[in-house]
């Protein structure tokens, strides 16, 4: 199993089965690396310029050969278990959905990240326990899940101006 820089297990064996699409190809097929940041790596971007922009590998899905590469996630539900995080205005607690990194960038990887609870987020690092398995939440992170449900729908209930009006104010 793929290890991070201190030793902990991240979950795969290949970064790569669990990565998604390169963050920096566009819509419509394009290097957006090549497009905006061309003086990084002007051998690339040249490269990329001859051929229209277009991805070198992103019509095969090839990721490894894209010394560009990088697929990161917007975590806002775990792979592993399915909770999904509820965020809340104003308020500094930690998040239920981490980025949990599969591969750290560098001169021979790329960034690879997904998200995971803490819960899972634990597992996984303390454990031999994989992003692909079968798992459901775990009883705290459902918890919590429900306590900020429950006062995301407290603060945006609705109150009649009449019922917070006090005429002797």
């Amino acid at each position: 199993m793929e290890r991070t820089p201190d030793g902990t297990p991240v979950g795969v064996d290949d970064p790569y089965a669990a990565a998604g699409v390169c963050d920096r190809l566009t819509d419509d097929g394009r290097c957006r690396f090549a497009l905006t940041r061309a003086g990084d790596d002007p051998e690339f971007a040249a490269d990329r310029r001859a051929d229209g922009y277009d991805c070198h590998v992103g019509a095969d899905g090839e990721w490894r050969a894209c010394p560009h590469y990088r697929s990161t996630t917007d975590a806002k539900e775990c792979v592993r278990c399915g909770v999904a995080d509820v965020r809340l205005a104003h308020d500094d607690s930690r998040p239920l959905v981490e980025e949990h990194h599969l591969s750290y960038g560098g001169d021979d990887s790329h960034e690879i990240t997904v998200g995971l609870c803490r819960w899972c987020h634990a597992k996984v690092h303390e454990s031999i326990a994989r992003i692909g398995d079968d798992a459901s939440p775990d009883p705290e992170a459902i918890a919590e899940r429900e306590r900020r449900r429950e006062t995301q729908r407290s603060a945006s209930a609705f109150e009649p101006a009449g019922e917070n009006y006090d005429p002797g104010e």
